[in-house]
Formats: C-alpha cells, sequence, structure tokens
C-alpha cells in the first residue's frame, strides 16, 4: 500500500510517498519505506492563484508517478494570522481536490493524532516527533537525498502525517 502523506502549505508543501509492502502472514511487517519526499515550494512574488496552480500540478504530478492509494493531510488549527489560514486551507482543497480527482481516498488527521501516532504522546514537540519519524521509517538516504541535501522539516512533517494514516488503517 502507498500513502501520499501531505503537510498542507502554500509557500511551502510537505510531500511524503510511503510504502508498506503485504508480507505473508505470520511473518512480521518490516518499517514504512519513504520512496519519495520532498518539500515543494512557490515563489512569494507569483500571484497567490498561481501558486495554487503550481501545488495542483506538482500534486497530480506525483500521483500520477507514485501512485498512492490515500492521501493522508493534516487538519488545520486555528492561529491568530487568519489570512495564513485562509490561505492555507485554500491550498488544501487543491490538494484534496486533486486526490479526489484520481480517487484517492482521503484520510484527515488532526496534530494530536500524529504526535499520538509517531510518539505515543500527545503533547510531543516538534523535535520529538521529527526524532521518531526518523527511526520509525526506512529511508534510502542516497535514492532519496543528493549528499548535498537533507530533509526538511516539511517533509518529515509529511512522513508523520503518513505514517498516522498506516497507524489509524491498521
Amino acid at each position: 500500500m502507498r500513502i501520499l502523506g501531505i503537510d498542507p502549505g502554500y509557500e511551502r508543501l510537505g510531500v511524503a510517498i510511503l510504502e508498506k509492502k503485504k508480507k505473508p502472514f505470520g511473518h512480521a511487517q518490516g518499517k514504512e519505506k519513504v520512496i519519495f519526499s520532498e518539500c515543494f515550494k512557490t515563489s512569494s512574488k507569483s500571484e497567490f492563484s498561481d501558486r495554487l496552480v503550481l501545488i495542483g500540478e506538482e500534486v497530480r504530478k506525483i500521483i500520477k508517478k507514485y501512485k498512492p492509494e490515500i492521501l493522508s493531510i493534516e487538519t488545520l488549527f486555528l492561529t491568530t494570522n487568519q489570512k495564513t489560514v485562509m490561505r492555507v486551507a485554500e491550498a488544501r482543497g487543491v490538494v484534496m481536490y486533486e486526490a479526489a480527482q484520481t480517487g484517492l481516498k482521503i484520510f484527515e488527521a488532526t496534530p494530536l493524532q500524529i504526535k499520538v501516532a509517531t510518539t505515543g504522546y500527545g503533547r510531543a514537540d516538534k523535535n520529538q516527533i521529527i526524532k521518531m519519524v526518523k527511526m520509525l521509517v526506512e529511508i534510502e538516504k542516497n535514492k532519496i537525498y543528493p549528499p548535498d541535501r537533507r530533509a526538511s522539516d516539511d517533509e518529515l512533517d509529511a512522513v508523520a502525517i503518513a505514517l498516522t494514516a498506516f497507524a489509524h488503517l491498521r
């Protein structure tokens, strides 16, 4: 099974594709494997509507290439900056539209669910989540990340969001 994890945003969109192969009955399941991840960025110099188009095109391209079965996306939590929340919600809508267009099931994960699924603790901080994500998944470093690049926090958040879907689907 393949899951597309998305950490929504309009400036930076964390994206990860995780895969877990089914094992024969009686055999232990292996770790989920990150087969792709990136932090897709849009320019603040571009019109917002153009940024949404770019996000949609990128998500469509990733879905076509990796053929996930499920989109796992983080729900929004309200902050004091209404404009940012609205724009992230619109970017999130574009991602969900692209997923629905291709028939993906959609799993929405709350920040609390993500913390519990990755760390077992609902009040975990960002560093604890990132540390656990690196321990929970199998990443082929040379295949995924060129030697001169490491995974961004947005990518690791997307991995955590996908892991949450795997945890809830068990």
